[in-house]
């Protein structure tokens, strides 16, 4: 008696979804191969900096790789959710909310991505490949896909009994099914950095960032100002992560990608910026990053559904988010653990019922955390919301700032 079949998945996109999809359809039974433009494995990312993995995401993620402990050994906690407001002409600082029983950790994007890639096979993953195109047989039974060579120009096929779409926020596989679909920018961008302070811990400005946030290596910061915000965390290896806001039009993109090339003059019209709106601590340790860039903030109305006959969304093809509720990432692992669960729960022969299970567990919670997310940044950038008005630190009330918190972020996972 012949053994039958493994069911064959493509997944295009060996970004930490597709990297975690690739886990989690392996456990199932699946064989897979990982479609990646980038010809080789990221060893460290500028674009990725830092972020926060919940207690459910840390717990998967364990799950997934071989050796536990890892996490652990390469993440900071962040127990602490802090909002404060900087009053910016006499440069004080006060609390807003706090929430001491944050059970988060704190990652480097290249560390987590690291992880979860080393405890593969390196053989399922074709690097440099670039997806072309891809077609469903008409019996809907299987899915052809177009891959470009990047280093020599060549043509390959590959056919799979699914394609798992881990392409990111500007998914070409989503675009094929929904063409009109344009993303919406949130009105403000964000310049990023990490400064790496390591044998610097003595540094004049070390010590005054750790006194002025003398929790960073467990408190998740977030510092308000008026129509604008920043955040600060640590992460492992003596770095410091810092994003910061700004209100501004929509600028023009060019290519594929929500990182904006930055000039001298940019990041010195930036210094000064910051030099009026933050306190010295802040603006020393933003003066001495080195290559920060800018990140234009879009998100996506919730989408309606997320697969068509053996196609499927994940991550942030699935549910383009601003980054205000540390989604992005969580959203990703929660995907492909659910994903890959329904796979093996209903086995490659029916693979409609298993993706109808998936898309009814994971759209009704990813749509209500985009829109709290999205809330969530208009709120902290003092942008207009329907049923309130412009959020204002500096005379805000206890009530006022509740709405803060990451706490009340829909389906919730922060708590053991």
């Amino acid at each position: 008696m012949s053994q039958r079949k493994r069911p064959k998945a493509v997944i295009a996109g060996g970004s930490i979804a597709g990297v975690s999809c690739a886990h989690t359809l392996i456990s199932a039974g699946w064989d897979v191969v990982v479609l990646e433009k980038a010809c080789e494995p990221p060893t460290g990312s500028p674009t990725g900096a830092g972020l926060g993995l919940d207690p459910l995401a840390q717990r998967l993620i364990q799950s997934w790789i071989r050796q536990p402990q890892l996490l652990h050994d390469s993440t900071l906690p962040l127990t602490i959710d802090q909002n404060q407001v900087t009053d910016s002409e006499k440069k004080v600082s006060w609390t807003l909310t706090r929430d001491e029983e944050f059970n988060f950790r704190a990652a480097y994007w290249a560390d987590l991505h690291g992880l979860l890639y080393k405890a593969l096979s390196p053989h399922i993953f074709l690097w440099g490949h670039h997806l072309l195109s891809f077609s469903i047989s008409s019996d809907k039974k299987s899915v052809k896909v177009k891959a470009r060579v990047v280093q020599t120009g060549e043509t390959l096929e590959i056919v799979g009994d699914l394609l798992v779409a881990a392409d990111g926020c500007l998914s070409s596989i989503r675009g094929s099914f929904l063409p009109d679909l344009k993303l919406r920018y949130s009105g403000y961008c964000a310049w990023r950095g990490v400064l790496d302070f390591s044998g610097n811990e003595s540094s004049e400005t070390i010590r005054g960032i750790r006194e002025a946030y003398p929790e960073l290596g467990k408190c998740l910061y977030f510092d308000l100002s008026s129509g604008t915000h920043t955040v600060i965390y640590e992460l492992l290896k003596e770095k410091l992560n810092w994003v910061w806001y700004i209100n501004q039009p929509e600028p023009q993109l060019k290519g594929n990608s929500m990182t904006m090339k930055v000039s001298d003059d940019m990041i010195q019209r930036m210094h000064q910026e910051a030099e009026k709106t933050w306190g010295p601590a802040l603006v020393r340790v933003i003066q001495e990053t080195k290559e920060p860039f800018v990140n234009v903030i879009y998100d996506s109305d919730p989408l309606e559904r997320l697969f068509w006959d053996n196609v499927v969304l994940v991550g942030d093809a699935a549910h383009p988010t601003t980054p205000h509720g540390l989604r992005s990432t969580n959203m990703s692992l929660l995907d492909a653990a659910v994903l890959g669960s329904c796979l093996d729960k209903w086995g490659g022969d029916k693979l409609e019922l298993a993706l109808q299970e998936y898309q009814s567990i994971r759209l009704p919670v990813v749509s209500k955390q985009v829109l709290h997310s999205r809330r969530m940044g208009r709120l902290k950038q003092g942008l207009v919301l329907e049923d309130r008005l412009p959020f204002n630190p500096k005379p805000a009330s206890s009530k006022d700032c509740e709405e803060l918190q990451q706490k009340y972020m829909p389906f919730f996972a922060g708590r053991q």
